[in-house]
């Protein structure tokens, strides 16, 4: 379950800005013949397909939204590669007022977002020989930050239904991928606080890319990711992604 982008079709979602813009880009860099830019507004789509002509495919797909995910995928049934990039993040602790609210908000589509997309997709990813499917978690999935607990515990949800995909999917031909970047250069790390420590978008991407090409399940982008994922490591191998027997006592 290698492969590389050129002569493939991409989708991935948040592509108008940020992280997502970005991997759209590093898509048509790599040679893929057709990305959607899977957003809610389709007008915040148009600068892509100014710069980048009909390679660009805008497509509306909300994931709070589960009737615009099922209308994605059945207009994007040619796609090999799915990139559920797009997320939300409110700075909420535990001890909050707002955190239950802010919980409900972020699993809502940082989790059940992903489900969606993922039950949406796989059948079209089947269908075209397996292709790809990558989750943006995050190094928050396995850490959690007291001041945004909230967002945490989703991208520690996000993360564990990934690595459950990796498995159901695999059957199917389809590689699964779990991204877990730092803080990166966008808005959401801007507003987050994170804008002196943040590095550039363009690490999440080539890495993206680079672990389809080599069959990871694990990608650590960005200095941070690279520490946590480096302490991380043994474990990653031997639970996360070891073939573990079920045992019934």
């Amino acid at each position: 379950m290698t492969f590389e982008a050129k002569d493939k079709t991409v989708l991935v979602t948040g592509a108008n800005r940020g992280i997502g813009k970005v991997i759209l880009e590093e898509a048509l860099q790599r040679g893929a013949t057709k990305v959607y830019a899977a957003v809610r507004d389709l007008d915040s789509a148009k600068p892509l397909v100014e710069a980048h002509g009909d390679r660009v495919v805008p497509v509306r797909l909300d994931l709070n939204d589960p009737a615009s995910i099922t209308a994605a995928a059945e207009l994007a049934n040619d796609v090999d590669v799915v990139v559920n990039n797009a997320g939300v993040l409110k700075q909420s602790e535990a001890t909050s007022d707002d955190a239950i609210e802010s919980l409900k908000f972020e699993m809502d589509v940082n989790v059940y977002g992903l489900i969606r997309v993922a039950q949406a997709f796989a059948p079209a990813l089947k269908s075209n020989g397996g292709g790809a499917l990558v989750q943006l978690n995050s190094v928050a999935s396995v850490k959690t930050f007291a001041n945004m607990a909230t967002y945490c515990a989703s991208k520690a949800a996000s993360y564990s239904i990934t690595q459950g995909l990796r498995d159901s999917l695999r059957e199917q031909g389809t590689l699964v991928v779990s991204v877990h970047p730092g803080p990166i250069q966008t808005d959401m790390g801007h507003d987050a606080g994170f804008q002196d420590i943040a590095e550039s978008p363009t690490l999440v991407a080539s890495a993206i890319f680079d672990a389809i090409a080599n069959g990871q399940f694990h990608v650590w982008p960005d200095s941070m990711a690279q520490q946590v994922g480096g302490a991380y490591q043994s474990f990653a191998e031997n639970v996360v992604e070891a073939n573990m027997e079920e045992s019934v006592a």
